[in-house]
This record gives structure tokens, sequence and C-alpha cells, in this order.
């Protein structure tokens, strides 16, 4: 689980999307950025949540949100999953799990009554100035869109 807090400063990083070009989360500063942790490229879950997020897209993008995913895959994966399901998105490669471990989204998790380690799917609501101001520890996969949308601050998401 991770150690981070809404309220506080999001990490930056350095990493590589599907493309193979350099991304940072100091490129989206002034922007409102929607930061996805998820476990695998075309797994049925985590394809459910990129393709919500995509058929949500315009929406998201209509209130000032960046959508950026990562996962431990490496580019050329990334890439076949973004084609594969024409995701508008970026994907940041993280196979060295860099990001992971600064976000502390790394942890134990059961399936079928087996423990392992692995990726907790996780979002990070990230303000203009970098600050995080919503975390989805357990997003649901076919609405997160909407659980976004309803966090968000604005007319929709008042607290």
């Amino acid at each position: 689980m991770t150690h981070l807090t809404e309220g506080e400063k999001a990490p930056d990083f350095k990493s590589k999307d599907q493309n193979g070009n350099p991304v940072s989360l100091k490129d989206y500063r002034g922007k409102k950025v929607v930061l996805y942790f998820y476990p695998e490229d075309d797994t049925p879950t985590c394809t459910t949540e990129a393709c919500n997020l995509r058929d949500n897209y315009s929406l998201l993008k209509s209130k000032g949100f960046v959508v950026l995913g990562v996962s431990p895959d490496d580019e050329k994966k990334h890439k076949k999953f973004e084609k594969k399901y024409q995701l508008p998105f970026t994907l940041i490669a993280d196979a060295d799990k860099k990001i992971i471990d600064k976000y502390g989204v790394w942890g134990e998790k059961k399936l079928f009554g087996v423990k392992y380690m692995g990726l907790l799917r996780t979002t990070f609501l990230i303000d203009e100035k970098g600050i995080i101001k919503k975390i989805f520890r357990k997003p649901k996969s076919k609405i997160h869109s909407e659980e976004i949308l309803k966090a968000a601050p604005g007319p929709e998401g008042e607290k």
C-alpha cells in the first residue's frame, strides 16, 4: 500500500512512453493528471480499466485531465496494447519499477488464496501544481472514469 497521502507533492519521475519518447511528471505541470498504475497490458481487468478510460477520454479531457498509465511492461508491449485497443493516452514503461517504488504501489496480493508480490492497482489524481488530490487504492475498473469525475474538483465533483 502506498506511503503517499492526499495533499502531498507527487514524486517526479522520468521514463519512456509507448513510442520510446521521454516522459516525466514535470512535463505535465499546469495540467490535472490521472496517474493510474496497473499490473499488466492486455489482461482482463487491466484491459477493462484502460477501455473505460478510453471510452470516457474525451469527457476526462474536457475536464482538463491528462491520463497516464504506468505498468512494469516495456515500451513494445505498451505499443501493442495501445494499438489493439486504440488507447488515446500515454502508457509509461516502468520495467525497473522505479516509478512503482516511488509511489509505493508494489505489495502483497492474494489470488485464489495464494499470496504473492505484485503491483497494487492504484490511481493518483494530481493537480496543476503537482499535489496529490485523491488516491484510489482499489479503483473499480468498469467505472473508473466515473469515480475520477465524481472526485474531481469543480461543479460535478464539488466537495
